[in-house]
């Protein structure tokens, strides 16, 4: 199993997110940013993970992720992404959106820029100060959308102050995440088991294209693109089920994988090697998913639904980063093909609220107040 550093913090943990690396940049990730929730005071931290994941002479991990600067965050941080090397946008459950600077000079954050009541519920019924949690952002530098329990969309632009662009009433149900399709498309998820796609380049109100899950309408909770097959969704909700989408064709998921027995809190692609796919859930566990076809014979075992299975452990080749996954994600059943779930940390009895993988290295924040960092993922 992947060598973890735990590390308890005293608050927990409902974000976690490494800062981007610049792409012609052969560095490693060595800062991440978290964000807290359900605590009497939130924060917004950044951390750096200095020496560890270097091995001392008996081969145990030396040093540990040191708490860089933090500041006081208004409410609980519900989503949380860097819009570039010093900015981090966050979420809010008071309705805003902020920008916080990280000044690596003096190692502070400050306010950028906020969008106070970006989302509020509005009604005959209802005050008009009454702010809804925003749920969801994602950043495209310098753009960022954000979606909330209002089921609002907005687009902002990093350095203005006005917001660019609201769709009034773009779903009936709270809207839990938001991921881009393309520059100008963006993929939201709701609480009725709904994908929407919305295009800005389109005036009205009303999305491109709807998918979405038969029987139950269960709630969608996440939803990530493939890095390099933009048609390629995978989304996760209440049901803890993972769920693999073909935005060309059809309405409905092309896959529907068995996953954790709880609510699916994140689902993300690796990003350069996205044959490999992460999940974090309620019930304290994260799992790898693996689809590539390079597989090793090691055995491991895992428990599943109830069920002791029996899979093979992976080693990561680089003939995998270009691979096609057609045959993989958007196989009619990849439950049948060449599919390997692996648990990456001991058996916990509390959420798992947020996972981030970047190049060998992940993070993920507990309510069990820790942080769990690794930098030998494909070890």
């Amino acid at each position: 199993m992947e060598k973890f550093n735990a590390k308890f913090v005293s608050q927990k943990i409902s974000k976690s997110r490494w800062r981007p690396v610049p792409s012609a940049s052969l560095l490693l990730p060595d800062l991440f940013a978290t964000g807290s929730w359900d605590n009497e005071e939130n924060k917004v931290s950044v951390w750096s993970i200095g020496d560890f994941g270097s091995l001392n002479a008996d081969g145990d991990y030396e040093g540990d992720h040191q708490l860089l600067c933090d500041i006081k965050h208004n409410g609980d941080v519900l989503d949380m992404q860097f819009l570039d090397q010093e900015r981090i946008v966050t979420a809010s459950s008071s309705g805003s959106v902020t920008i916080f600077r990280h000044h690596q000079n003096n190692q502070t954050l400050s306010i950028n820029q906020r969008w106070e009541r970006a989302h509020y519920h509005s009604g005959p019924d209802i005050p008009s100060c009454g702010s809804a949690p925003c749920t969801g952002i994602v950043c495209n530098n310098p753009e960022i959308v954000s979606v909330g329990e209002d089921g609002r969309i907005n687009l902002f632009k990093a350095d203005s102050k006005k917001i660019l662009r609201t769709i009034d009433n773009a779903d009936s149900s709270t809207l839990h995440a938001v991921t881009f399709l393309r520059t100008t498309e963006i993929m939201t998820v709701n609480s009725i088991g709904q994908l929407k796609m919305w295009d800005f380049r389109q005036q009205g109100n009303e999305p491109s294209q709807i998918f979405f899950l038969t029987g139950e309408r269960v709630p969608l909770y996440c939803v990530d693109r493939h890095p390099n097959q933009q048609h390629v969704v995978a989304t996760g909700g209440q049901d803890g089920m993972l769920s693999i989408w073909d935005v060309r064709q059809g309405s409905m998921p092309v896959s529907l994988l068995e996953a954790h027995d709880a609510e699916m809190w994140e689902v993300h692609f690796h990003p350069s090697n996205p044959d490999h796919l992460f999940t974090c859930s309620e019930n304290g566990s994260l799992w790898h998913w693996n689809a590539s076809s390079d597989m090793a014979e090691k055995p491991s075992f895992l428990q599943l639904g109830g069920r002791n299975t029996t899979l093979s452990r992976s080693t990561l080749g680089q003939s995998n980063i270009n691979q096609s996954l057609m045959s993989a994600w958007l196989s009619s059943d990849p439950a049948k093909g060449r599919m390997e779930i692996t648990s990456l940390l001991p058996n916990q009895t509390l959420s798992v609220n947020s996972l981030d993988i970047l190049g060998q290295c992940l993070v993920c924040g507990t309510d069990a107040e820790a942080i769990h960092v690794t930098r030998q993922l494909f070890a």
